[in-house]
């Protein structure tokens, strides 16, 4: 399976995750979705195998440090399970813990990144504003410098394990006004004046956790800043290039079980006297999809390459999930179209498939953020 990118380290991996999913994922992913969560014990036996380790150093209890397609197979295997709520919460560390790993102080290192990679606490990405959205170098909550300390005030929306979180990456504002304001600081459950909302509920997500955050004079110590004060936005947007290719992947796996699953359909439905797959329009319909995929799947690849080899890929990873994400719109919208009316009901993948794909040309920048990117990439 693509060899030119994945070698047999990657591919046993890949198998070592799928059995996790089918063992441990896969029979409760149905009630899951329907109860609108998930067993936080997922979290620990994902850690005992592994799985939340990948990507971080070893000293740290990670593994496969700076290893881009092994992240990316830990992404496909993961969402083989057909929910985006699931995966999105178990990895929310993914994008919450990188900037602590490579910025933090040491002792901040040590006292957070081991116990989320074995999944006994669970840690959080807070940067979204009820009126920010996209607009990061314009957020608003507050961090006053106390001398010891910050007293935060604030908001943030739409926040990914927001409820069931232990720990917090919190972008704040420091400093004046625009990027150069932005701070990092680590927050922590239990802070007085840090509380959070009620369950959001979502199109998609289902048992994914959503929340609001709310910072009444949150006292937080200095040593919880990570890394420079009014360098918060670096770390954002350097983290922004992995979490889009990580959508792109994302994309591309709900296109991947979309068409998966249109194709046996259509093999087994019969209509007019013959299986659907007999008739010429599904077939070509069904082409198409497969087409797309394919073209969308091998340059997210070689994105992924590029940000292996330590290149700028600010422009290719933009492009890439722009265009899995155009691609994952049209496959799930298809599949549900060839299934008709069992396409439309909850019982069925597709109609998860459809849901749990709208939000990826959203999250991690929105479509038109990714073509302003591109645009700007391009001298225009």
């Amino acid at each position: 399976m693509y060899t030119s990118y994945f070698n047999e380290t990657h591919e046993e991996v890949r198998r070592n995750v799928r059995r996790f999913v089918e063992r441990h994922v896969s029979p409760g992913i149905q009630d899951w979705e329907e109860a609108g969560t998930f067993p936080r014990e997922l979290y620990t036996l994902a850690g005992e195998a592994g799985i939340l380790g990948v990507g971080y150093p070893e000293e740290l209890g990670g593994n496969a440090e700076g290893d881009v397609f092994m992240m990316l197979v830990v992404t496909e295997e993961l969402l083989r399970a057909g929910s985006g709520g699931f995966f999105s919460s178990l990895m929310s560390h993914g994008i919450a813990l990188p900037p602590i790993a490579k910025w933090g102080s040491e002792a901040m290192k040590q006292r957070i990144v081991p116990d989320v990679l074995r999944g006994e606490k669970i840690i959080s990405l807070a940067v979204t504003e009820p009126g920010g959205g996209s607009d990061v170098a314009n957020l608003t909550t507050r961090a006053v410098d106390c001398g010891d300390h910050y007293k935060v005030s604030g908001s943030k929306t739409y926040i990914t394990s927001g409820i069931r979180a232990d720990y917090y990456t919190v972008a704040v504002r420091t400093g004046g006004e625009g990027y150069g304001g932005v701070s990092m600081l680590l927050m922590e459950k239990g802070m007085p004046g840090f509380t959070t909302g009620q369950p959001l509920k979502k199109m998609g997500w289902w048992c994914s956790d959503t929340a609001e955050l709310f910072f009444d004079q949150v006292v937080v110590p200095k040593s919880n800043l990570i890394g420079q004060e009014n360098c918060g936005f670096l770390m954002i947007m350097n983290n922004f290039e992995s979490e889009r290719l990580g959508l792109a992947c994302y994309a591309n796996m709900m296109s991947e079980l979309a068409l998966n699953a249109a194709i046996d359909y259509a093999k087994n439905r019969q209509t007019f006297g013959k299986p659907l797959s007999k008739h010429q329009v599904i077939r070509h319909k069904i082409a198409d999809m497969a087409t797309q995929l394919e073209a969308s799947r091998e340059f997210t690849y070689r994105v992924a390459a590029r940000m292996q080899a330590g290149k700028n890929a600010l422009k290719e990873v933009s492009m890439a999930k722009n265009f899995a994400t155009k691609t994952s719109d049209f496959i799930t919208y298809e599949a549900v179209q060839i299934f008709g009316g069992m396409g439309y009901m909850r019982e069925s993948l597709v109609e998860r498939l459809y849901r749990d794909n709208r939000i990826a040309s959203i999250g991690g920048g929105t479509y038109e953020i990714m073509n302003e990117i591109i645009g700007k990439q391009l001298g225009l």
